[in-house]
């Protein structure tokens, strides 16, 4: 009755659907974006279609079309929808791959820090406060070498990067240290796939001339499609793992001398 009596009961509710509106809303949008099947247009058909009209409008308007561009990347990030890889290799296609790596380190980092935020004061802070033992040990141990390990799960790509957007969130993560470990750690990868962007139109055309023969033939299981993930060789992949190896040797110095 106390609670009720003097408002504090609202206060509180009205205090934590503030900061659960953020999620909400971004739950919102991921199921329209779902419902309208706007995840058609993140694909390598629809890219495929659509690719004389996207380099007209790049080179008659470059400017607008590179805000564009950063803006539907932080759009993508930030609700953690599919789509980012071909995004980064469509960027080096259309702009060139130093100016797309430039423009997708920045958005990705934005939209990044953006959801990052969001998971901090929605969720962190509220699990932290009710966090046992062991998830204490965790968030500690993490938070000693925050940097390290932002740098080793941003280089090596066999996590989800929108499960890299959130973790640390959970873990206490200083804001600033996301930000510098974010930034650094995408620069490889964004940069070698914005690369391999600048050779995606003749994989558009020969896709396109395997589509059209198999329409030819008659045949009606016909698909336009490419996988982006096949870009992922073993010698890039060995490449960033080596990274994330050397990100971690800090943390391995560390940890040696304590025990010596």
């Amino acid at each position: 009755m106390g609670k009720a009596a003097d408002g504090t009961g609202n206060a509180g509710n009205w205090l934590t659907f503030k900061k659960l509106a953020p999620l909400l809303v971004i739950a919102i949008a991921i199921i329209l974006f779902f419902l309208f099947d706007l995840d058609e247009y993140l694909t390598f058909q629809a890219l495929s279609e659509h690719r004389d009209r996207l380099m007209e409008f790049v080179t008659a308007n470059y400017l607008v079309a590179a805000l564009i561009y950063m803006g539907l990347y932080i759009v993508v990030v930030a609700l953690s929808l599919p789509g980012g890889l071909l995004m980064t290799v469509t960027g080096g296609f259309l702009f060139g791959w130093i100016a797309a790596g430039v423009m997708t380190v920045f958005a990705a980092t934005i939209g990044s820090t953006l959801i990052f935020m969001i998971a901090a004061t929605s969720l962190g802070e509220p699990l932290r406060k009710k966090a046992g033992p062991t998830l204490k040990k965790l968030e500690e141990g993490f938070r000693e070498n925050a940097l390290s390990y932002l740098l080793f799960l941003r280089l090596v790509p066999v996590f989800p990067f929108w499960l890299v957007n959130i973790a640390p969130a959970f873990l206490g993560v200083k804001l600033g240290t996301y930000v510098i470990g974010t930034l650094l750690g995408i620069i490889p990868g964004t940069f070698v796939f914005a690369y391999l962007g600048g050779g995606l139109d003749s994989i558009i055309r020969e896709q396109q001339s395997v589509y059209q023969a198999c329409l030819d033939s008659g045949r009606t299981d016909c698909v336009l499609d490419f996988q982006f993930s096949s870009l992922v060789t073993t010698e890039i992949l060995l490449s960033f793992i080596a990274l994330g190896v050397i990100a971690l040797l800090p943390v391995v110095v560390k940890k040696f001398r304590k025990a010596k």
